[in-house]
């Protein structure tokens, strides 16, 4: 039997309780953001990315309810481009807790946050504890190896024929296939450039979050976005499910 996946927001009330009875008791978080992705993306690439995560990483936990999305996240030093929407640390650690007292309340007592945004990852290592504290008696967990992301997205680029050398983590070769595979009608292709060449260095990371991402990169782009590809987008969806599932599998 196919693992349940249920989208919450689409299912009635009745619906939900008889999922839950019949054993169903996890559920995900998708994380995102409203910001810039140079000039050849729309806004909402990292919410569009963490989505068509969730039925991947829900069958491989062996079925979850997914939570309708945090589409705004932490983008602070992306507001210099126009069109992005961040919250504060705050305010998107606080909507986290309101999702998991709420979920519980109802009998969901596993909880799995993840981001299609990468600058969300230190807000929710920080705000895992205070959630932890909020819903006692659940399981609550959540991504946040940038690390291991950036490295699966090299390792993915390349053995799908691309470079990977082209991964920077924002806007590059990864997102922009991602996009190209997911919702290709958000991808301006003539406007497919090449920004800061390869990953950022620490002090590249300080002034970054000091000055913003134009301070580093003026297009917005960290990482080279020619060569994407829509085969290159699928190879990398697979990729994340595999490494956010074998993280949270592993903390079982």
């Amino acid at each position: 039997m196919e693992a349940p996946v249920h989208f919450l927001e689409r299912l009635t009330s009745p619906e939900i309780a008889a999922a839950i009875a019949a054993g169903c008791t996890r559920a995900l978080v998708p994380c995102g953001a409203i910001e810039q992705h140079g000039p050849h993306m729309a806004l909402r690439m990292d919410t569009d990315h963490a989505e068509a995560l969730a039925p991947l990483i829900a069958k491989g936990l062996g079925g979850a309810f997914i939570a309708p999305s945090i589409a705004v996240g932490c983008s602070s030093h992306h507001l210099a481009f126009s069109g992005t929407i961040s919250l504060s640390e705050a305010t998107f650690t606080a909507i986290c807790r309101d999702y998991c007292t709420s979920l519980l309340r109802h009998g969901i007592t596993e909880i799995f946050f993840y981001s299609g945004h990468v600058g969300n990852f230190p807000v929710l290592e920080n705000a895992l504890p205070g959630l932890r504290q909020a819903v006692p008696g659940a399981r609550v967990e959540a991504f946040t190896d940038a690390t291991a992301w950036l490295t699966c997205w090299a390792e993915a680029v390349a053995a799908a024929g691309g470079s990977a050398a082209s991964v920077g983590g924002h806007a590059d070769i990864a997102e922009t296939s991602l996009m190209l595979h997911i919702r290709p009608e958000a991808v301006r292709p003539s406007r497919i450039e090449a920004g800061r060449p390869g990953l950022m260095t620490r002090a590249e990371l300080e002034v970054m979050w000091r000055d913003g991402l134009p301070a580093v990169s003026p297009n917005g782009i960290l990482g080279d976005a020619r060569g994407a590809s829509a085969g290159i987008g699928a190879a990398c969806l697979t990729a994340i499910a595999g490494l956010i599932l074998a993280d949270f599998t592993a903390r079982a």
